[in-house]
């Protein structure tokens, strides 16, 4: 059975759920495809860090397209997806950084942006006060924060199948190729066929452009994670180090989300991955020494999600280069969940209209080496 829609969406995290729901708004019915459930990769496990501090530049358009969506969350999705705004703060650990971190600041407000803004030793502690007196400043957003991630991913799901977008869970897209001018994808027993086409399938995304005639410097990662027991509240903010890889939140309930780059080992097709418990342990003890408080708290829990980096840290965004219809969206490189509202947005805009305000070229496919097209096509 072959059935017809307007777009064909590969991937059900929040890139994916997202797209799905805006295109909705925007009048047309999607499907979506998801081989396991929607977030259950990704999405559903990082550390709901809802971030404009520290990004690529070519990132940050996205990125405050985004913040705008995230702060009136609850009017899109009928959800406030536990998001709180108390800032994030990058902390230096010494002069150095500082420097580096005020030389980043200076270039960003030369190019027109505002949301870092450099801060002194004191300034850093009136907004972390348990953090060590050795570390001499850093740099706040202060609109920035943190959602559960489950249960946003799930909010854009749920709300993308109110308004018309057909959910397909457990079953993976296969034979993606173009006939007679429309996408094809075979899922179990039915094809589905559209103008249009979105990879947004997260660590697998790799494998569909390459099949297409588009491949990218890309690789599976797996960022690991940890949260511990209770302690007496010591932050608002969440905190993130450069350094030493490092970030982490206090919930209300006291227990401190532990994450910043350490990577697990993934095992693609079998959708597991296997932690490597020195690296974590390394997180554990940046911690103790900057926050003298956690130095008694215990380690609950551990886990990784699988996700996809590409080369150069920043995503592939926008249409193909090679194909009518086809737009990519995925290697968010473990830092995409506060691009997901925006980017759904964006990517709508350019289903839609052909274009968007939203400065995105420098996230292009096209910035990698010459594709050549597939002979599907």
């Amino acid at each position: 059975m072959i059935i017809t829609k307007d777009a064909i969406i590969i991937g059900g995290g929040i890139h994916g759920c997202s797209t799905a729901l805006h295109l909705c708004l925007a009048g047309l019915k999607p499907v979506l495809i998801e081989k396991d459930y929607a977030g259950r990769h990704a999405s559903g496990v990082n550390a709901g860090g809802v971030r404009q501090l520290a990004r690529d530049v070519a990132e940050i358009p996205l990125s405050i397209r985004s913040m705008g969506i995230w702060e009136n969350i609850a009017d899109l999705v009928d959800d406030d997806c536990g998001f709180e705004s108390h800032g994030q703060v990058l902390v230096a650990e010494n002069e150095v950084e500082l420097a580096a971190f005020r030389a980043r600041v200076a270039d960003l407000n030369a190019r027109g942006f505002t949301h870092e803004e450099l801060i002194d030793g004191a300034e850093l502690r009136r907004l972390v006060p348990a953090v060590a007196e050795s570390c001499p400043g850093g740099v706040v957003s202060r609109r920035d924060g943190a959602a559960q991630p489950a249960r946003t991913t799930t909010a854009f799901r749920r709300k993308a199948q109110a308004l018309g977008a057909t959910i397909i869970e457990g079953v993976a897209a296969a034979n993606v190729r173009k006939e007679d001018g429309l996408w094809r994808v075979d899922v179990g027993a039915e094809t589905y066929a559209a103008p249009v086409l979105v990879n947004a399938a997260g660590a697998w995304a790799g494998r569909i452009a390459a099949a297409l005639g588009e491949p990218v410097p890309v690789e599976t990662i797996a960022p690991m994670l940890m949260i511990t027991s209770p302690v007496a509240p010591f932050i608002d903010p969440v905190v993130i180090l450069r350094g030493r890889k490092l970030s982490f939140k206090q919930f209300k309930n006291g227990t401190v989300l532990i994450g910043g780059g350490h990577l697990a080992m993934p095992y693609q097709d079998r959708n597991e991955t296997v932690l490597d418990w020195r690296k974590l342990s390394e997180s554990a003890r940046t911690v103790s020494e900057l926050f003298a408080v956690m130095r008694n708290a215990t380690v609950v829990r551990a886990w990784a999600g699988i996700e996809a980096r590409m080369r150069d840290d920043i995503p592939v965004f926008g249409p193909s280069a090679i194909h009518d219809g086809l737009y990519h969206q995925f290697g968010f490189s473990a830092h995409g969940f506060q691009l997901g509202p925006g980017a759904g947005a964006v990517m709508a805009e350019l289903v839609v209209n052909g274009g968007t305000q939203t400065r995105i070229g420098g996230l292009s496919i096209t910035r990698f080496s010459n594709p050549s097209p597939s002979p599907s096509t």
